[in-house]
């Protein structure tokens, strides 16, 4: 499958291109981005064509790859959408529901195939680990990712959406991610404020169950770490650890993407999935709003 890829930054960099080129039956034709020297130069450093217009890129891939700030990915992925090209999206899927639903019926409108890159559910490890639990009889979660996007080296402290929207809107949806296909869906949700970008979300799942996700982009060292466990009515369980990586397992949701495309289905985690993540982000943040 012919890919393009549109971004430029560090994501695009280190996961999207190498993923795509990493693949047997997808071939990277080439970058659009909104800075054509930056464009420039990821695409010499990976060896394909620089677009100056994404309607000429569009003219010359059957999917995209999309690794932009939020707001900006949903109206480029309506644009590519319209044009008949599957998408390869990142996470959240947009800022708003309003702008996340535009990209679900952009997508259902044309009939073209979407997978949204939520990492732990495309790494091996934790997918064979959610292929083992059981459907239900779940009483609670628990879910803590305390990292920091100020320490030494991050490459996401220029990361301006992140600074702006923290956590919640960041890290969430990894959490949601899992927590949402082994408790069921969100019913009710509260959250409440932490020290800096802190937060903790507490959910009353459709299937009685409960979870508290717990999250911050702000975390000093000796917080930092994550856990993930789940009870069940006979024993609880703990998520294996994800692999520093994220090149792998991008390249299992091309596959996933290209497979569904090939056969007709949907994909692991759609668009309507991603939607439903974001619907839960926003009900956090109306409930903090109101704090």
């Amino acid at each position: 499958m012919r890919f393009g890829l549109i971004g430029t930054g560090y994501w695009a960099g280190v996961t999207h291109g190498p993923g795509l080129q990493a693949h047997p039956d997808s071939t990277l034709v080439g970058v659009w981005g909104r800075s054509t020297a930056k464009a420039l130069a990821l695409a010499d450093e990976l060896g394909v064509r620089a677009y100056a217009q994404l309607d000429d890129l569009l003219d010359d891939v059957e999917a995209v790859a999309v690794a932009v700030p939020p707001d900006v990915q949903a109206e480029v992925a309506v644009q590519a959408a319209a044009r008949g090209r599957h998408l390869l999206l990142d996470k959240p899927l947009a800022l708003d529901s309003a702008a996340a639903q535009r990209v679900v019926a952009a997508v259902e409108a044309v009939g073209v195939r979407a997978a949204v890159f939520f990492t732990m559910r495309y790494t091996d490890k934790i997918a064979d680990w959610l292929d083992t639990l059981a459907p239900d009889g779940w009483y609670a979660g628990r879910v803590r990712i305390y990292t920091s996007i100020f320490d030494p080296g991050s490459p996401y402290a220029g990361s301006q959406w992140r600074r702006d929207k923290g956590a919640l809107w960041d890290i969430a949806p990894h959490a949601l991610s899992i927590a949402l296909p082994i408790l069921g869906a969100a019913g009710t949700v509260i959250a409440q404020r932490g020290p800096g970008d802190a937060v903790d979300i507490g959910i009353r799942h459709a299937s009685g169950a409960t979870s508290t996700l717990s999250l911050s982009l702000t975390a000093p060292p000796g917080a930092q770490g994550s856990d993930w466990q789940f009870f069940g009515a006979e024993a609880s369980v703990t998520m294996p650890q994800p692999p520093e990586s994220a090149v792998d397992a991008f390249t299992a949701c091309v596959d996933d993407l290209i497979g569904a495309v090939r056969d007709g289905r949907d994909a692991r985690c759609g668009v309507r999935f991603a939607a439903e993540v974001l619907r839960v982000i926003e009900a956090a943040q109306t409930a903090l709003n109101a704090s």
